[in-house]
This record gives C-alpha cells, structure tokens and sequence, in this order.
C-alpha cells in the first residue's frame, strides 16, 4: 500500500533522503474528459514533510509520512474530521529512531494502530486507542525478520485472531506477527518472496494475496479454502499481470455476494514526484485456481498506487499520483465489451467501455496522491504534496 521504486530507487535511506523536484508541465496527464469531477470539501495541509498512507476511523483520520523534506518522515500525524470539511490537526506524534513511516491501519475492533518503520531497524508500532487522538505506545516490535525495514503492514483477524501481515524491505519476505495480545506479539511466518519486492498484501475471508512485484500475484489459502493456515500458507494460484510491477490488490466482494473480481495496482517507473505510469488491472479469480486478468484502466501520463471501494455501489477510488483521485464503475460484467472498447491483447479498456465516473483533484494540479480511503459519504485522499484533502464521493448529476 506504499510506493516502495520510487524513481526505479532501491528502498534505502538513501533513496528516501532524496529532495524532488516538481516539474509538473513537463508530463501533461490525459484529461479527464466528460467524467463528473468529486467536490473538493478542504484540505489539511503537511508543508514541511511529504504525506504517505491515510486511515480513516470515525471522525479521526491518521496519515503518515515519508522521507525527507524539511524535516524527515518520523511523524504521524492526526486529524479531527467531524466538521465535515476541512481536516484539523489535532495532533503529531514523532515516531523516534526512524527515517520514514508506512502503511497505517486501526484493527478492526478500533481499539489499536499499527505503523510500518523503515529502514532499519525495521519494525511496527503498536499504539493504545483508549483516546482516539491520542496514542500510547504499547509495544515496538522489531526483530531479525523485520530487516532491513517494514514497507507495508495489513493488519487483519484470521479465525477470530488478530495478525500483522509485513513485507519486508530486500531481501523480500512475508513476516506474520500474531497481535492478538499487543503487548507481546508472537511471529507464526517469515517465508521469502517477491521479484524483487513483496509489495503489499489483502486478506479477506481466509485468503491471502500477496504483490509480488515481476512475481505477479499470488493466492493462499490460510483458512478459508481447505487445508492452509496463518503459519503455513497454502499455495492456490500464480497470475503474472500484463506489465508486472504488481504492487497492491483489492479482492471485491459484491452486494449480492459475488466475489469474481481482484483489482491488481501496477506501479510502474516514474519521474521524481512530476508523474508516474501504471495500470490498474482486472482480473477474474472466480476459478482462485485459474484467474485470468480480463480488463484494464489507464490514465495516460499517471500511474495508480492505492485503492479504495464503495462496494455497496460497486465504486473503486484509486489514487493516480499526479493523476488525483479516479471514480471507477465496477459493477455488473467487466470482461464483456464491444470489439471498439477491446484492447489488441483481448483485455476490455474500462475507459473505452466509460467506466470513468469521476476525478478527483485534477484541477488542484500539482497533486501527488498516495493513497484514498472511502469513509461514510466521503473520500479522503493522502497527497505527498500537499497533505490531506477531503471530497465528497461521487454522486451522479441529475
């Protein structure tokens, strides 16, 4: 859920003290055309580090953030949005030791949070949320299977337990780290993957999909499909997407209970924080042992990171980096389309097919968004530029 090649960089301390330069002008983004544009409800503003990944639980958000700006991406910082508008700091934690924060995520219950570190040592914070605003450090878990760095971490419950999925920093591996007990996590998994990234991971109803960068996506079975388990993964299937640089996953589950497709993020090169390049990628997992990518969704002179959905209204929102915030229809049949709305590989385009609902913060050019999240009525975007923004979801014109 986190840009780890940025500029084709290896993840080092290096590469993340790097200053940028914005060029905007010199990679024009394809226009949105006649989609609806998401209204703009404000922004909260990070001027002195670059914004990473957003999480959003009630009326608090948290973001985290990245490298080195005019000050190095240690802080985590949190917003009241209860008024509906504008995010308000309220407050900034500074994680110590560390040169860059990751992914961010409250467990399911509202009762923690857990932030990825990185470089070394690597770990994951494991904060009290008895005060939702403000944290207390329960645990730092760092270990040997936790470095060089933790580059992303998807905290999910498993057979009524609560776990921490990490990907590791090269060389890529999976580390497992049972939370249930925060204050004394158990590691049940250190397996190596990825080429040469594991780049992030979803977990759903007992199925693990990992990002495997060149690797493509994986499926495992780790409960919810026979035989596998947490500690010991068991291999369902492979798909090499076409472009690989396989970075994130979203497996949709339909109101009516359908589960047919996974929406694969490509992160492909980019320059400096100007532009960037990648597809977001349908595939069809119907058959988990045999999935076939079957459409696509392109921004020319932008590239996607990270998703978000409104799965009651079948609406993924994806961050497009210098490309804003797209609104993608996914409801209904996504491998049908006519001959003029197929690619020359037989993949269905889902712009051709004007699946293209709505963008978000074209207009608020130079943007470059890390991550969304869909909470409520509205769609909260972590841009490393400018920080926080709040948009109303999209709604159809009448």
């Amino acid at each position: 859920m986190i840009m780890s090649r940025f500029m084709s960089l290896p993840r080092s301390f290096t590469a993340l003290a790097l200053v940028f330069i914005v060029a905007c002008d010199d990679n024009p983004v394809d226009p949105p055309g006649g989609t609806a544009f998401l209204q703009v409800l404000g922004k909260g503003a990070v001027p002195e580090r670059y914004t990473g990944e957003v999480w959003v639980r009630g009326n608090t958000a948290y973001t985290t953030t990245w490298g080195f700006r005019s000050e190095f991406g240690n802080a985590i910082k949190i917003w009241d949005i209860s008024g509906g508008a504008a995010p308000v700091l309220v407050n900034t934690v500074i994680v110590p030791g560390v040169g860059t924060l990751g992914d961010i995520q409250t467990s399911d219950d509202g009762s923690l949070l857990i932030v990825a570190t990185e470089p070394s040592p690597g770990s994951i914070m494991i904060y009290d949320l008895a005060d939702p605003r403000n944290p207390q450090l329960l645990t730092r878990h760092a270990t040997a299977s936790t470095q060089p760095g933790v580059h992303t971490a998807e905290v999910q419950r498993v057979n009524g337990r609560l776990y921490a999925f990490l990907s590791i920093d090269p060389p890529a591996r999976l580390v497992i780290v049972d939370i249930t007990d925060p204050r004394a996590p158990v590691e049940v998994l250190s397996a190596p993957m990825g080429q040469p990234f594991l780049h992030d991971v979803f977990v759903r109803d007992g199925i693990l999909f990992t990002a495997l960068w060149d690797g493509g996506v994986s499926i495992w079975d780790i409960g919810g499909a026979g035989s596998g388990s947490v500690s010991a993964p068991r291999l369902i299937s492979n798909l090499r997407t076409e472009g690989g640089q396989v970075h994130n996953v979203w497996w949709y589950h339909a109101p009516g209970g359908e589960k047919r497709y996974a929406f694969i993020g490509e992160e492909g090169p980019s320059s400096g924080l100007a532009s960037a390049s990648g597809d977001i990628h349908v595939v069809d997992v119907s058959n988990m042992s045999a999935p076939v990518e079957v459409a696509f969704f392109r921004v020319p002179g932008a590239g996607t990171h990270n998703f978000s959905m409104d799965e009651t209204r079948g609406i993924l929102y994806a961050a497009f980096y210098n490309g804003g915030v797209r609104a993608i229809d996914v409801t209904g049949d996504l491998s049908s389309c006519t001959p003029a709305e197929r690619s020359f590989d037989g993949r269905c385009d889902l712009r051709l097919m004007g699946r293209e609902l709505a963008t978000g913060l074209f207009a608020e050019a130079p943007v470059y968004v890390w991550g969304v999240h869909f909470a409520g009525d509205k769609v909260y975007a972590s841009d490393m530029l400018n920080g926080l923004w709040a948009l109303r979801e999209f709604l159809p014109l009448d």
